[in-house]
């Protein structure tokens, strides 16, 4: 009952505040034409292997699993359902599902006619997916469901006594594939044997995108044989402790990819820069060698300069959170962040490994940055953490995929 009548309390708060915000009026409208999405493409002599990933990042981690069952098992179809337009309007054109498209929101009467046109034959729901009808109905309908990637805390809502008639939602799980070993022990410690520990399937994507790293001849051009910072996804805040600091050191060259690609931004970032410097946009034979500073303006690259680098900056540590990290550590480089990076376990376990350092200030930054770029040694070092902890940790999707597809019986 609370459950319930938290859930449509949310639903009408989306619709009444849609008009208005952005966000909410693509999640209503998205939702409005899934089902004749599903009316149209899904085909009642198919088998539909259904992946579920609230936002982007989860769709990451759940891409190395999608991209393998395709290969391997092309009578399968692939059935992708986002919550969030942040994940689902940057990959309704992906190319490695059959079909994709908004998953309604969990009311009975959505379940239901969702579950009746799609009729999936199993389902992955990764990370923190727990709809408690979308799950309970699938459990009456014998779909077996796995979650991938699953954190599990002792302050969650399901171990709570408040939260007890919701927990029962875990008991329709058939298989929890855990990141750790710590939410093996506390399912464990709840009455759940079906836990397998894994790791995070997004080392996976992260090799995977390492392997495919674009060669970009201007960046090569760019650096020469100088020593190379790159600055990835970076605020403001990140850029006023990165920029001084290249100012006045002409022996480092700059890669900076702001995280807000606007034409304010970019200018304020140039105004900073007492050194040459050059849009990605804008480069020319004559003009890139001229340059110490490179501001990538565009999408889609970072992944594949950071391989350029000797040392990496992360932003968005000064903000809400930093960005990706492991997109960085893979190419064996030390990665610098700013001190709101708590929640992140890859940067936790880098910080204490010595991968990874952390920076407060103006004058931390400095102190790290000399250290390294004084020490090659030490900054080689540093890097190779960085880099075999990403290699070390890698392979859980191999690993779910073994277990479900190859030896069913093993998460019974």
């Amino acid at each position: 009952m609370t459950y319930s009548l938290a859930l449509y309390l949310y639903v009408l708060a989306i619709i009444l505040v849609s008009p208005f915000h952005k966000k909410a009026r693509l999640i209503v409208k998205g939702q409005w034409q899934t089902f004749r999405i599903l009316k149209k493409k899904i085909r009642d002599d198919e088998k539909y292997v259904w992946f579920h990933a609230a936002s982007l990042g989860e769709f990451e981690q759940g891409r190395p699993l999608m991209e393998r069952l395709r290969r391997e098992h092309p009578e399968y179809k692939i059935l992708l359902t986002f919550f969030s337009p942040s994940g689902y309007e940057v990959r309704k054109n992906y190319e490695g599902a059959d079909v994709i498209c908004y998953l309604p929101f969990d009311t009975p009467g959505n379940v239901m006619s969702f579950l009746r046109l799609a009729h999936p034959c199993m389902a992955f729901f990764i990370k923190y997916e727990f709809w408690n009808n979308y799950l309970h109905a699938c459990h009456f309908k014998n779909i077996p469901v796995y979650s991938v990637s699953s954190i599990f805390r002792e302050n969650q809502v399901f171990f709570r006594w408040y939260g007890k008639a919701y927990g029962h939602v875990l008991k329709c799980i058939t298989h929890f594939f855990v990141q750790n070993e710590f939410s093996r022990e506390l399912l464990l410690r709840k009455g759940f044997s079906n836990v397998t520990v894994v790791g995070d399937t997004r080392f996976d994507r992260v090799l995977d995108i390492a392997k495919q790293a674009k060669e970009l001849p201007i960046v090569e051009q760019f650096k020469q044989a100088s020593r190379l910072m790159v600055a990835g996804s970076s605020w403001g805040p990140d850029e006023d402790l990165i920029i001084p600091y290249f100012n006045e050191h002409p022996e480092l060259k700059l890669i900076i990819a702001p995280h807000v690609i606007k034409e304010s931004h970019l200018k304020e970032i140039e105004g900073k820069l007492q050194r040459p410097s050059i849009r990605y946009t804008q480069v020319s034979e004559e003009n890139i060698t001229k340059a110490d500073c490179l501001i990538i303006d565009c999408f889609g690259l970072l992944s594949s300069i950071y391989r350029y680098g000797e040392i990496a900056y992360v932003g968005g540590g000064f903000g809400s959170g930093i960005h990706n990290v492991p997109e960085a550590a893979v190419y064996g480089l030390p990665v610098i962040i700013g001190p709101n990076n708590k929640k992140f376990r890859e940067a936790q376990t880098l910080l204490s490994l010595g991968g990874c350092f952390e920076v407060q200030d103006s004058a931390t930054f400095v102190e790290t940055m000399d250290r390294l770029l004084l020490d090659e040694k030490f900054m080689r070092e540093r890097g190779q953490i960085a880099g075999n902890y990403i290699f070390d940790n890698s392979g859980a999707s191999n690993l779910v995929y073994e277990a479900v597809f190859n030896n069913p019986s093993k998460n019974d």
